[in-house]
């Protein structure tokens, strides 16, 4: 197999990777916290600020994935 190629295979599992597993975090998390404000509407705004900081750090692992793709992709 070709250098490229493998280099090529690298860029595109990487970013695969990095996009799938954080969306199904982020899915979950929402689910939870929508269930959350449902049991307890008067903590909306609590839940709502630390859904929002933990969505972001999932976002930032994603980021990674996909910067950490174009830099192999650079090198096909």
């Amino acid at each position: 197999m070709d250098k490229s190629a493998v280099i090529a295979l690298a860029a595109a599992l990487s970013i695969a990777v990095s996009t799938i597993f954080p969306a199904l975090g982020q899915g979950m998390a929402a689910r939870a916290a929508m269930e959350s404000i449902a049991r307890q509407p008067d903590a909306a705004k609590d839940i709502r600020s630390t859904l929002i900081i933990a969505l972001s750090l999932m976002e930032a692992l994603t980021i990674y994935g996909l910067l950490i793709g174009f830099i192999l992709a650079a090198k096909v």
